[in-house]
């Protein structure tokens, strides 16, 4: 089931206030709770128009600042800066406390108010995609040929399909009533749209119409009379500058007068066709110039009842018919007519409950890195663990400690000399007020660590000053921490090899009962979705024995991160088509993993001998493994060896632009986690926020 859908229009003044109308009514009849969310929102004095207008006319009672993201001006100077990513993060926040608090959230995108209509629309899909919603598309088809708005809806829904969004019903707005079935038909025709809804609204002029009201507030005029008729639509405007013969002519249903405040022949001219069965009746009546009516005639209006409104603006006849001009309409939300007639075009020319099923049952699967990387962060915060990170010196730790701190993702202990780490968060002007910095060195645990990594390791044959030598090192310190419960997790590998970090975990903590070996996985975040891929880090060549227990540690580890594991055993053939000692290692793995998983892992799904196209492609599949569960399917794939499963991950990480979060070990007793000494800042952030949900699961806590 789906809990939220995304309203998307493909240029300005579309009339999607209309829809979110229709859609919010429709949202509400079944379900309780609906807020509504506005990622970005328009630059304005005022609140947001359409937060305004859905918040009052449904009673959301929602704090107003709960209901967007950012402003476009905050949005813009963050894309400017090259902080889309943080523009996004920030967006899925917000989203996020309003989710928490909603049964469903309708979102609407961006005004188009901006030069850059294609760059809009792409960040709205980019929105969307980030925040899992389907869309639906709205697009506009008032004064526009039949080829152009099939056109308009091609380019659209390219797009929107080329970033992976999914679309789930077009409205096509405004039409020409004669229009919209030839345009629905040509849109089918040409198979744009494949199974999504399609929808034509025809165009309703009283919609298109700004009100008397709508136009004082936005010239800033006074009301000189007849404020209870400012809901009056105006249909056009007439600059009465001319004799009264000439701009009697000229007056039409709705026309909206303007002129200089002193002609008072066309002000006494106006109230009579209001009062006259043969003229049309006018909407209003602009006074231009700062200039308002003599005494006499002023007497005169009051004696007329029932007027129209009468305005006063400071600037002369031109430069306010200018402003009138830029004008749009818009749907008070106090205009409960505009309300009543945009509910009744929604409602005739859209099928509710057909719309209604396919919003409600629709769910989308797409992760994108960024939402991935943000639910790492929130499933470790919420339930804060302890992680030592024993390369304190290292500017990168550092700059991640104080992120991760600052949004209390976990609690950090820096292992180093003191004054050398806290020199260098004061150069580089960090806050980190609440780290605990430990010098191995001086610490009163010292002795302690030394006298049990000697119990552990005697056997060995080692001896106390040995043990005291190893302890020296941070890696071995931070591990023995780890070891007596002083910390949950431990994260290194930004300056010390894969070696160096995982060595004292192996002597110390060992691997869990069960378990023979120490594995690792990737998680593989690709454009609209998260995969995982095992071992690519730490076992050269793995025996059919060991590839089974890294599918089974693979598959538990792919679920603690909300993955659900399809197993996919991979070789070079599939199914029996092939045979060699490779593929045979792989199908005896295959054989043992099913074995022990119907114990440890029930219900898992696994698959293999398979080949990494029937892995993945639903068409392939259907030709060499039909029958599969698992084929075209697969979430967690098993590399038969080291070399296969490295070169494949950076292939598909430098070829696709996937972000590659690990390697994660699995198998130790306490969470320890390696670095590339390459990795950037939000590698280690996402490494220590993916190792402290480790932690979590280890307790029971997930």
């Amino acid at each position: 089931m789906s809990n939220n859908l995304y309203v998307v229009a493909t240029e300005a003044r579309s009339g999607k206030s209309a829809i979110i109308l229709g859609v919010m009514e429709m949202l509400l009849r079944k379900i309780d709770r609906v807020g509504f969310f506005r990622p970005i929102i328009s630059d304005t004095k005022d609140q947001d128009h359409d937060i305004n207008l859905v918040s009052s006319y449904f009673d959301l009672r929602i704090p107003y600042d709960k209901m967007y993201g950012f402003t476009g001006t905050e949005a813009g100077n963050l894309v400017s800066l090259g902080k889309q990513a943080e523009m996004i993060e920030g967006i899925i926040n917000k989203y996020n406390q309003l989710s928490d608090g909603s049964d469903f959230v309708l979102c609407e995108g961006t005004d188009f108010m901006s030069s850059a209509a294609a760059f809009e629309f792409d960040i709205n899909a980019e929105i969307s995609k980030n925040l899992s919603c389907p869309v639906l598309l709205v697009t506009n088809a008032h004064k526009k040929s039949t080829d152009d708005i099939v056109r308009s809806v091609e380019v659209a829904l390219k797009s929107l399909s080329g970033k992976k969004c999914h679309t789930i019903a077009t409205i096509i707005n405004r039409t020409e009533p004669k229009d919209g079935e030839t345009i629905i038909k040509l849109l089918k025709e040409k198979d744009l749209t494949g199974e999504q809804l399609l929808y034509a609204m025809p165009d309703e002029p009283s919609l298109g119409n700004p009100t008397v009201g709508e136009i004082a507030k936005l010239l800033g005029a006074d009301v000189l009379y007849g404020e209870e008729q400012l809901n009056r639509h105006v249909h056009n405007f007439t600059i009465a500058a001319m004799q009264l013969h000439n701009f009697l002519t000229r007056i039409e249903y709705g026309s909206l007068i303007i002129t200089p405040g002193d002609r008072a022949d066309v002000i006494v001219a106006c109230l009579a066709a209001v009062l006259s069965a043969s003229e049309q009746n006018i909407s209003g009546i602009v006074l231009t110039g700062g200039l308002k009516p003599e005494k006499p005639i002023w007497d005169l209006i009051k004696g007329f009842p029932l007027m129209v409104p009468i305005l006063s603006v400071k600037e002369n006849t031109f430069p306010t018919a200018t402003n009138v001009n830029k004008i749009h309409a818009i749907i008070s939300p106090d205009d409960d007519r505009k309300i009543t007639q945009a509910l009744a075009v929604f409602e005739k020319s859209v099928d509710t409950k057909q719309l209604e099923e396919r919003v409600v049952t629709t769910h989308t699967t797409i992760i994108t890195p960024k939402m991935f990387e943000y639910e790492l962060l929130q499933r470790a915060r919420a339930n804060k663990q302890h992680v030592v990170l024993p390369e304190g010196g290292d500017e990168r730790i550092l700059r991640a400690a104080e992120t991760l701190l600052y949004r209390e993702v976990v609690d950090i202990t820096l292992l180093g000399n003191e004054d050398l780490v806290c020199g260098k968060i004061a150069q580089l002007g960090l806050r980190m007020s609440l780290a605990n910095i430990i010098n191995p060195l001086k610490s009163e645990l010292f002795e302690e660590y030394v006298q049990t990594y000697f119990n552990l390791r005697k056997h060995k044959g080692i001896t106390e000053e040995y043990a005291r030598d190893m302890m020296r090192g941070v890696n071995c310190f931070a591990t023995m921490m780890v070891y007596k419960g002083r910390a949950d997790a431990m994260v290194s590998g930004a300056v010390h090899s894969t070696a160096e970090t995982i060595r004292p975990a192996l002597q110390i903590i060992k691997t869990k009962p069960g378990f023979s070996i120490v594995s690792s996985v990737l998680l593989m975040c690709l454009e609209d979705r998260v995969l995982v891929y095992g071992d690519c880090a730490i076992n050269a060549d793995p025996n059919a024995g060991q590839l089974a227990e890294i599918a089974l540690s693979s598959a538990q580890t792919a679920k603690t991160f909300g993955i659900d594991p399809v197993v996919a055993m991979l070789s070079y053939s599939t199914g029996e088509s092939g045979k060699g000692a490779d593929v045979d290692k792989v199908r005896e793995a295959t054989r043992i993993a099913k074995e022990n998983a119907r114990e440890s892992f029930p219900g898992l799904k696994i698959e293999g001998p398979i080949q990494y196209d029937a892995a993945v492609d639903s068409a392939v599949a259907k030709a060499k493994l039909p029958e599969s569960d698992v084929a075209g399917k697969a979430t967690t794939f098993i590399f038969p060896d080291l070399n296969t499963g490295n070169n494949t991950y950076k292939a598909v990480q430098r070829s696709a632009g996937a972000v590659a979060i690990g390697p994660i070990l699995q198998g130790l007793k306490y969470p320890v986690n390696d670095l590339s000494r390459g990795c950037t800042v939000p590698d280690i952030v996402n490494t220590v926020a993916i190792t402290a949900i480790q932690a979590q699961s280890e307790k029971g806590l997930l």
